[in-house]
């Protein structure tokens, strides 16, 4: 039987919280109308919370609708009342599409105008960026010194850093890269270290290069461009006539006396750029804090002026065309088509298939599908219209808005690639639960309580309260302030753990 994609002609899916009848209302829930399947919310005899339940008889070969659309179809007969998860549905996923009969919206949402812009306490940088956090950061070239990079910070960290004089940390960032890779790869290392370089969340930044690596340092210094040189310093290890060490202990005390002069001044919310990831998701991931993550967007892109980033291509497959219909310009939209096709194409290039995800965590949480993963993934973009399309390694320009992002689902590698585009911290929902964090800081939102109560030390906010009785109005005005909290310097749980690390999407051969 051929399984065509459908494409959505209409505005993402409402929530509907009637679930089931009167009797069963805190129990399931049907996130819309058009749905043949329910959610529960609470263990019930033979489905665990977060799984689906069939609302009808299923024959072989049905579509499965959750979100309003087509999730999969089943692979044999399921009963009404009974569990349907990844064991009963197949994807209906396949190749790469052409999308000619896609066509934007005709009402975008519009951004609101005449109302006063929020303010936060940033840092101010020479070069007009706002950053929210202010530390020394020792950054590689290449990571055959990465155990000089180790040892530097630990010495710094214990001669001179003390928390409250200006400085929030000193942070080094390994990492393996930047010799012994060619084409795409050397120039994906290069660009993320760039922009690592150039992130305002850094008060100071040594670069610590070798000398014979592919990532020349010279050249990198070259490629980063028009660089504030108060901020940012330099050193080649081969150059260096002695112990490296000790120089690179000088050029660091420099650096930090240099940090401890910036101060958090007033700015607008314009300048406040937010990545927006998900990870070890599960059934309530796209019930509660994708949601949330989106109404935050709509708020910070079209009431504030400020600007969002959406990433994990392969977690849009299945609803692609939702974002393609909310691109503002046709070329927005041929960017959009690429960015789907040509990761669609990365994937059969290696003779994987286009919709192996879920992962078994996602699996055992209640997501079947890459479908059903993608439906309530891309519900974190809200409705707001997409102003930006960025290759991998790219940085957000002078627009604001919501944008789209090139780069994998992979946890770490999707939260460095955001932070590497320019935004200052990462909001990162999650079901399951996961201890890491990149380069900026990385706000954990779970999707429901039991991980929060389970895992204090991870999440920093409970979106689970929101099928629990709060209102989403509610949710979403103490989910902001906690936001605005992040960006204001309280630490996000990771950071009190001293959890910051960086990965690089890496395609082509090692030599």
């Amino acid at each position: 039987m051929e399984i065509k994609q459908q494409v959505a002609s209409d505005t993402a899916p409402l929530l509907n919280r009637e679930g089931l009848g009167r009797e069963s209302v805190m129990k399931t829930i049907t996130i819309h109308p058009k749905d043949n399947v329910a959610v529960a919310l609470q263990d019930l005899p033979g489905i665990p919370a977060g799984h689906k339940i069939a609302l009808k008889d299923f024959a072989e070969g049905e579509q499965v609708v959750k979100y309003g659309f087509p999730i999969g179809h089943t692979i044999h007969p399921v009963r009404k009342g009974s569990l349907i998860d990844h064991h009963d549905i197949q994807t209906n996923l396949s190749g790469t599409l052409d999308y000619s009969d896609i066509r934007i919206s005709q009402h975008l949402a519009s951004p609101s105008s005449g109302g006063a812009v929020d303010t936060f306490p940033g840092y101010l940088r020479p070069d007009g960026q706002v950053g929210i956090r202010n530390e020394v950061w020792v950054i590689p070239t290449v990571g055959c010194v990465d155990g000089i990079v180790r040892r530097v910070v630990d010495r710094m960290k214990r001669e001179v850093f003390q928390e409250g004089e200006g400085v929030d940390a000193i942070v080094g960032f390994p990492h393996n890269y930047g010799c012994s890779q060619l084409g795409d790869d050397h120039e994906n290392t290069r660009k993320v270290l760039r922009s690592m370089v150039l992130h305002p969340n850094a008060g100071g930044v040594l670069v610590v290069g070798l000398g014979c690596e592919n990532n020349q340092p010279r050249q990198f210094q070259e490629f980063c461009g028009d660089y504030d040189r108060e901020r940012v310093r330099f050193m080649t290890c081969q150059e260096v006539e002695g112990d490296e060490e000790e120089h690179a202990m000088q050029l660091l005390r420099e650096l930090y006396q240099q940090a401890c002069t910036y101060r958090r001044t007033p700015q607008p919310l314009t300048k406040l750029r937010v990545g927006l990831k998900c990870g070890g998701s599960d059934g309530f991931s796209g019930i509660t804090a994708n949601p949330l993550l989106g109404r935050f967007s709509d708020w910070l892109c079209m009431e504030q002026g400020g600007t969002t980033v959406l990433t994990e291509v392969p977690e849009m497959f299945g609803a692609e065309t939702l974002l393609m219909q909310r691109c503002k310009t046709p070329e927005l939209l041929e960017r959009t088509i690429r960015l789907i096709n040509d990761f669609k194409q990365y994937f059969l290039s290696h003779g994987q298939p286009v919709g192996e995800n879920p992962s078994p965590g996602n699996k055992a949480g209640g997501i079947s599908t890459l479908e059903e993963k993608a439906l309530g993934c891309t519900q974190k973009s809200g409705t707001s219209p997409v102003c930006g399309v960025l290759d991998y390694g790219e940085q957000i320009g002078e627009g604001t808005g919501l944008h789209l992002l090139s780069a994998p689902g992979n946890d770490l590698v999707a939260s460095t690639a955001l932070a590497a585009a320019g935004c200052q911290m990462v909001l990162f929902t999650t079901g399951r639960g996961t201890p890491f964090a990149t380069f900026v800081p990385t706000l954990k939102v779970s999707t429901n309580s039991r991980l929060a109560k389970g895992k204090p030390h991870w999440i920093d906010f409970n979106a689970g309260t929101l099928i629990e009785g709060e209102s989403m109005d509610d949710l979403l005005r103490r989910f902001t302030a906690e936001v605005m909290k992040t960006a204001s310097g309280q630490l996000t749980k990771s950071e009190h753990r001293g959890f910051a690390e960086i990965a690089i999407f890496k395609n082509g051969v090692t030599l």
